[in-house]
This record gives structure tokens, C-alpha cells and sequence, in this order.
């Protein structure tokens, strides 16, 4: 049973079983509505799919009424330059985007690159890395649509409070991931409420002896109850992607979500 009687749509990673992109999409079409392309792009390798992938991820799209969602490689070090026009960033980010435009995403999750901010968080420093932060996402977005495919996504190493000015700057989106504000301590719910008409996808996933990605087990009931109640109420249309990279910890959080939800309408 997919979540069609959801707001929201249900998502899983592109990494669910031990293989590429392409088995795992087949195996997980039947059970989510939108799949997030993990993808990365190094010097001597990745994972971008070709053009004959793309063909098959469009069908298999077709017939199961599935979106995909496009992680930008980890590797990017968006924000970390001054000159970010030319930094290798720019151009890996370029082709990732290039190579998944045929798949009408439903976003493009973005990390930006908070190195500088863990030894300095001046007024100074913050005013200079949002504008190396606004160039770097201004120069992607010429690759998209429309800039609100971009989602900004929070990490563990610096406050969102970094990089949040930037939506009143930029027409970007935002991915709201739970799992990282627990890991850090911080109360995803404020954040949550205020920003939700602007977020395009959340992530979720529970955190183990300070490793994340683990099974929602690991997530306080009360905690995975307020978001859904949060998420009916407000009638999100965006994406809960369940964020984890195996099937011991997807199926067991895929299972709870439907039940939490079902009991709920």
C-alpha cells in the first residue's frame, strides 16, 4: 500500500538493498511515492545515471506514479570559496543537475559547505559566507527550472540559523531533516512550524550511539506522532523521506508511518 490518502508523499533513498540505483528503484516503486536519488561525483568515479537509466527511471516513474527526488553529491563544497564561479563545486553540480533534468525532479536537496563557520561565527564571517553561500546557489540555479527545486538542507556541523536569511534573499526551498537536529540536541518543531510552507522535503531517521540513519525505532514515539499530527494539520504537499540505507531499518519505519497515519485518518 503506497500513502496515497497522504498530504504528503512518502519517500525512501536510492540506496534500500546492496546494489545500484536501478534495482533499488524496482524494488521500492510498489511502496513509496518518491525515491531520492543518492548521487555522487568525484574525480575518479560516480554514480550518474545514463541516459538509457534515465529512460527506465522515467518509466518505471510512469507506471507506478513515482517522483524522484536528486541529493547533490556530498563532495560539493558549496559556500567555501570566494571565487565559487569557479570552484570544481560549481561544474560537478552543474552535471548532476544536467544529467537528472530529464526526471522533472522533485528537488534538488543541497548542502552547503559550513567549514568556515566552525572556527569563526562573527557577524563578520556570517555576512561574508551568506554571500559566498547566495553565489553558489545562484550559479547552480541556472541549471534549474525554477529556484525553489533547490532545498537547502540543515546539517550537524553549524546552526541553520546560518543560512536561513537566505530565503528571504533567494526563492530557494528547504529540506528539513529531522534526524540531525535530534542528533545535535536542538527541537526540530519550531523550525518545522515557521518554515514548512517553504520545505520541500523532510527527512527523517533515528540516531544510535551517536550514528544517524538508524531505524525510526530509535526516534521517540511522541516525537514521530507530533510530526505526522503537524504534517495532517498543516496539509503538507511535500516530501517525508525516510531517510535510512537498509531494509532492516526502511521496511520496520515504511510500516510505522502507514499504521501512525492510517490510525489518523
Amino acid at each position: 500500500m503506497k500513502s496515497s490518502r497522504f498530504p504528503f508523499r512518502l519517500g525512501s533513498t536510492s540506496y534500500v538493498i546492496p546494489a545500484d540505483i536501478l534495482p533499488n528503484v524496482r524494488r521500492l516503486a510498489s511502496l513509496v511515492d518518491d525515491i531520492e536519488l543518492v548521487l555522487f561525483e568525484v574525480d575518479d568515479r560516480n554514480n550518474l545515471p545514463s541516459p538509457a537509466v534515465i529512460e527506465e527511471l522515467n518509466s518505471l516513474a510512469d507506471t507506478h506514479d513515482l517522483t524522484y527526488s536528486i541529493h547533490l553529491p556530498l563532495d560539493l563544497k558549496l559556500a567555501a570559496s570566494d571565487d565559487v564561479w569557479r570552484h570544481p563545486s560549481m561544474e560537478k553540480a552543474r552535471r548532476v543537475i544536467r544529467a537528472t533534468r530529464p526526471l522533472e525532479p522533485w528537488t534538488y536537496v543541497v548542502h552547503l559547505d559550513g567549514a568556515e563557520l566552525e572556527a569563526n561565527t562573527s557577524p563578520l564571517a556570517l555576512t561574508r559566507w551568506r554571500d559566498q553561500a547566495a553565489r553558489s546557489l545562484e550559479t547552480i540555479g541556472q541549471e534549474v527550472d525554477e529556484m525553489r527545486l533547490l532545498a537547502v538542507e540543515n546539517l550537524e556541523n553549524y546552526d541553520p540559523a546560518a543560512f536561513l536569511p537566505l530565503l528571504d534573499r533567494l526563492p530557494i526551498s528547504l529540506c528539513l531533516d529531522v534526524g540531525h537536529f535530534l542528533k545535535t540536541g536542538a527541537d526540530p518543531f519550531p523550525y518545522l512550524e515557521q518554515y514548512l510552507d517553504r520545505t520541500q522535503a523532510i527527512h527523517i531517521h533515528g540516531c544510535q550511539d551517536g550514528r544517524d540513519h538508524r531505524g525510526l525505532e530509535h526516534i521517540p514515539r511522541s516525537v514521530l506522532c507530533r510530526l505526522l499530527d503537524l504534517l495532517l494539520r498543516r496539509q503538507y504537499r511535500g516530501i517525508l523521506t525516510l531517510e535510512v540505507f537498509t531494509e532492516r531499518h526502511f521496511l520496520p519505519g515504511r510500516e510505522s508511518i502507514l499504521s501512525l497515519m492510517e490510525a489518523r485518518l
